[in-house]
C-alpha cells in the first residue's frame, strides 16, 4: 500500500484495509453460513458510506487543488482516487466469488438462491401472483426516450436498466426507432429475497425481487412487441454532506431537516453497474446522466446494495447463525432493586453485550418514577427506532421532573430519526439543547440529581457508547455508573457548556474535548517518555476504533523510540505503522473483529506504576480531540481498573479473530502456540465466572 512520507498510512486506504477484515469474516469457513452473508452485507453497507462521505471528500480536495493538499499530507487527490476505485474494484471482485461459494454451500443445506431462468412452473404462478398483487403497484417505472429530462436517481437506490429491442411492426406502429430505454426503481418498501413456497422436492428456494421483476417483466412491457429484452442493474451514490443555511429566521431543526431533504439532490460520487451491460445501454445512461468516464464508475455484479444481505432470510435455520447469548448481569448490581441505592456504595461497570443494557434503561426508569429525582440531563447521539431511553425521558417530565435533552441532530444518517425524536422529546415537555456552534456533541453521558436528606446529590453514568437498545446486543461498550461526586460535579459543569458554551471550564477530574483531551493526552504520553529515560516501567495501552491524528501518531512514535512499550487495538482506522526500526520498533497493533463490534475506548497508561486507566467516547481522530464534545473518565475503583485490564489482556491475546496491524497492511491473523482464545468467547466466559 502507498504510505504518506513513509510514516503513516493514508486514512482511506487504511479503511478500506478495515473493511477488507470484514470481507475476511465474510470468507471465513468457521462462520456460520448466514453471517457470512450478514458479513457481505455489512461490506457493502460500509463501502456504500464510504463513498457518500470519505470518496466525497477526497473528490472535493482534487477540485481544490493545491488548497487541498494539506489534508492528505501532500498526496495527490487525483493518484489517490484512482487507487481507492483499484482496490474497490478488487475487493467488489472478491465478494462476487464469496457469495458464489456461499450460495453453494447453502445448497448443501436444501437452500437455494435462483435466477428467473431457473424458476419451474410451479414456483412460476406463484411468482406471478406475487407480483402482480405486490410488486407491479409498487414499482416506478420511467421510459426514458419519452422524457425531455433524466428522472432524479436516488440516492443508493436500485434501478434496472431495461433495453427493449423493437420488432418491425411495433416500431412502424408508434412511430419510435429500433431500441427502447427504461429505468425501474427497486421498491425498498418489499423485502429483497422472496421466498417461493416448498415445492415436492423438500427444497428450500429463494429469489431476489430483482429476478423476480426480470421474470414478470412480459407483463410489466405488454403494450409493445419486442424482439429481445436485458435487464442489468445500475445504481447512483451521492455526496452525504449537510449544507445548513445561515437563515436566522429558522430553528436549527428546520435548518438540518431543510440540509438534509438536499442531500438527496448531492453531487453523484459513485456509479455502479453491471459489468455485463449492453456497450449502447451504459452508453445511453452515461450520455443521459452528463456521467464522465472517472474513477468513480464503478463495474459491478448483477446484484448491487448487497446489504440486504444483513436481512437475508434465515428459513428456521438457526444452526446456521451465530447463536444469540443471554445477557448476563453485573455482579452485585440487582434489576430488581434499586440501582440509586446501589450505587450510593459503589461504582459498577456495564460491558455491553456481555452485560445486559437493561441496566441504562431501568437507571432512567427508576429516576422517572422516583420522587427523590428533581432533574435529568442526558447527551443523546444515536437513539434506537424504537426507543426505550426516550420512552424513560417523556415519563420523567410528566412526572414533573427537569428534563434536559442534549440531542446531537447531525449525527451522520441518523439525522431524520433524531430529528423526529427531538420532536417529539419537545412535544411532550422534554427541554432540548442542540449541541454547540462549530461542534458535534459525541459523549455519552447521563447526571440525575436527587434530593437526599434534604441535600441534593447527584448519580449519573458515561459510557463509551450510544444509548441504543438496539446496537447494544451487537457493539461492545463500557457504561460506568457512579455517584461520585467529584466526577458528577465536572460532569454538571460539561452540560453548563451546553448551555453557555463561550466560557471554557476547569475540569480536576474528566478530561473534555476539545479544550483538553490532546493537551492531557500528550502530558501523559510525556511522563511515560520521562519514565522510560529513567528506567522506569513504562507503557500506554489503547483501545479505539480509530486512530488518525497525524501529532498524536507522532507522539506515541517520540514514546516508542524512548523506549515505551505500546499495545494498540484498533478496529478501523490505524494510519500508524507500527514495529518500523527507528520510527515505531516498541509498538504493537492489532484488530479485532468478529461477530460484535468492536466499539469502546479504553486508555491505559503505566503511571510509574500506579496506572492511569480511562473509558471515553473519544478516538484519537483530529475531528474527536478538536472539533467534537467528547468525555473521557477516569477510573478510580480498584476492582473496575483490574476489570478493565483483564478485558484488555483477554482482547490482547486474541488469536482467532485478532489480525496484525502492520506496514505492509495485509490483515494476517494473530498465529501462535497459545490455547485458543476467541476473545469475544473468551470475554463472556469471565464474566460468566464473575457471576459464580
Amino acid at each position: 500500500m502507498v504510505k504518506n512520507n513513509n510514516q503513516y498510512i493514508n486514512r482511506e486506504i487504511s479503511w478500506l484495509n478495515f473493511n477488507a477484515r470484514v470481507l475476511q469474516e465474510a470468507k471465513d469457513e468457521s462462520v456460520p453460513l448466514l453471517e457470512r452473508l450478514r458479513f457481505i452485507g455489512i461490506f457493502s453497507n460500509n463501502l456504500d458510506e464510504f463513498f457518500k462521505v470519505r470518496y466525497a471528500t477526497v473528490q472535493h480536495i482534487d477540485i481544490a487543488g493545491k488548497s487541498g493538499k494539506r489534508a492528505l499530507r501532500g498526496m495527490d487527490a487525483r493518484q489517490l482516487l484512482e487507487q481507492i476505485t483499484n482496490i474497490v474494484i478488487e475487493q467488489q471482485s472478491e465478494s462476487l466469488l464469496i457469495i458464489r461459494k456461499i450460495q453453494e454451500e447453502l445448497q448443501d443445506h436444501n437452500i437455494y438462491v435462483i435466477k428467473e431462468h431457473q424458476v419451474n412452473c410451479e414456483q412460476g404462478i406463484f411468482l406471478r401472483s406475487y407480483f402482480l398483487n405486490k410488486v407491479s403497484p409498487a414499482l416506478m417505472t420511467f421510459m426514458l426516450d419519452d422524457l425531455e429530462e433524466f428522472p432524479h436517481l436516488k440516492d443508493s437506490a436500485a434501478y434496472l436498466a431495461v433495453k427493449l429491442t423493437l420488432d418491425s411492426k411495433s416500431k412502424t406502429k408508434n412511430n419510435i426507432g429500433d431500441k427502447l430505454y427504461a429505468l425501474i426503481e427497486i421498491p425498498r418498501t418489499i423485502e429483497r429475497f422472496v421466498v417461493l413456497p416448498i415445492g415436492k422436492d423438500n427444497k428450500e428456494y429463494i429469489i431476489f425481487l430483482d429476478d423476480l421483476i426480470r421474470y414478470c417483466i412480459d407483463q410489466l412491457f405488454s403494450i409493445f412487441d419486442y424482439t429481445s429484452v436485458s435487464a442489468h442493474m445500475v445504481k447512483i451514490t451521492r455526496d452525504a454532506k449537510l449544507d445548513i443555511d445561515n437563515d436566522f429566521k429558522k430553528s436549527f431543526i428546520e435548518k438540518i431537516s431543510k440540509s438534509v431533504q438536499l442531500r438527496r439532490d448531492g453531487d453523484p460520487v459513485r456509479f455502479v453497474y453491471d459489468k455485463t451491460i449492453d456497450d449502447d445501454t451504459l452508453a445511453f445512461l452515461m450520455d443521459k446522466m452528463n456521467i464522465e468516464d472517472t474513477d468513480s464508475i464503478i463495474p459491478g455484479g448483477r446484484y448491487h446494495n448487497r446489504r440486504d444481505y444483513m436481512k437475508f432470510p434465515v428459513l428456521g435455520h438457526k444452526d446456521l447463525a451465530y447463536q444469540p447469548i443471554k445477557a448476563l448481569a453485573i455482579k452485585g448490581l440487582d434489576l430488581n432493586s434499586s440501582l440509586f441505592k446501589a450505587i450510593a456504595a459503589k461504582d459498577y461497570l456495564l460491558y455491553t453485550p456481555y452485560q445486559s443494557f437493561s441496566y441504562v434503561i431501568k437507571f432512567l426508569r427508576e429516576a422517572a418514577l422516583d420522587p427523590k429525582v428533581t432533574s435529568i440531563k442526558i447527551t443523546i447521539y444515536r437513539l434506537s427506532s424504537v426507543s426505550h431511553i426516550a420512552s424513560s425521558l417523556i415519563n420523567a417530565a410528566k412526572n414533573g421532573k427537569e428534563v434536559v435533552v442534549q440531542i446531537e441532530l447531525q449525527a451522520r444518517f441518523d439525522e431524520e430519526n433524531n430529528i423526529k425524536y427531538a420532536e417529539n422529546l419537545q412535544r411532550e415537555g422534554v427541554k432540548l439543547i442542540f449541541g454547540v456552534p462549530g461542534l458535534k456533541v459525541h459523549c455519552k453521558t447521563c447526571l440525575v440529581e436527587r434530593t437526599e436528606n434534604g441535600k441534593s446529590k447527584r448519580y449519573g453514568f458515561i459510557s463509551t457508547g450510544n444509548f441504543n437498545e438496539s446496537t447494544a446486543k451487537i457493539y461492545t461498550d463500557y457504561t460506568l455508573f457512579t455517584s461520585d461526586s467529584a466526577l458528577l460535579k465536572d460532569l454538571n459543569k460539561v452540560f453548563g457548556f451546553f448551555k453557555i458554551n463561550y466560557k471554557v471550564n476547569r475540569y480536576k477530574h474528566l478530561i473534555v474535548s476539545p479544550h483538553y483531551t490532546r493537551k492531557k493526552m500528550c502530558e501523559f504520553i510525556d511522563t511515560e517518555i520521562k519514565n522510560a529515560k529513567n528506567g522506569k516501567e513504562a507503557f500506554i495501552r489503547l483501545k479505539l476504533n480509530s486512530l488518525s491524528d497525524y501529532d498524536m501518531i507522532d507522539k506515541l512514535y517520540e514514546a516508542s523510540n524512548a523506549g515505551v512499550k505500546i499495545d494498540l487495538i484498533i478496529r478501523g482506522i490505524c494510519c500508524l505503522i507500527p514495529g518500523v526500526k527507528g520510527m515505531s520498533a516498541n509498538i504493537k497493533a492489532i484488530s479485532v473483529v468478529d461477530k460484535f463490534l468492536e466499539h469502546p475506548r479504553l486508555y491505559i497508561f503505566a503511571n510509574g506504576g500506579d496506572e492511569k486507566i480511562y473509558i471515553s467516547s473519544a478516538d484519537w481522530m483530529t475531528r474527536n480531540l478538536d472539533r467534537r464534545v467528547e468525555v473521557t473518565c477516569p477510573i478510580y475503583d480498584t476492582e473496575i481498573k483490574q476489570e478493565l485490564i483483564d478485558t484488555f489482556d483477554i482482547c490482547w491475546t486474541d488469536n482467532v479473530k485478532a489480525r496484525v496491524i502492520n506496514e505492509t497492511q495485509d490483515n494476517t491473523y494473530v498465529r501462535n502456540e497459545l490455547p485458543k482464545n476467541r476473545s469475544q468467547i473468551s470475554l463472556y466466559e469471565y464474566y460468566e465466572n464473575r457471576l459464580k
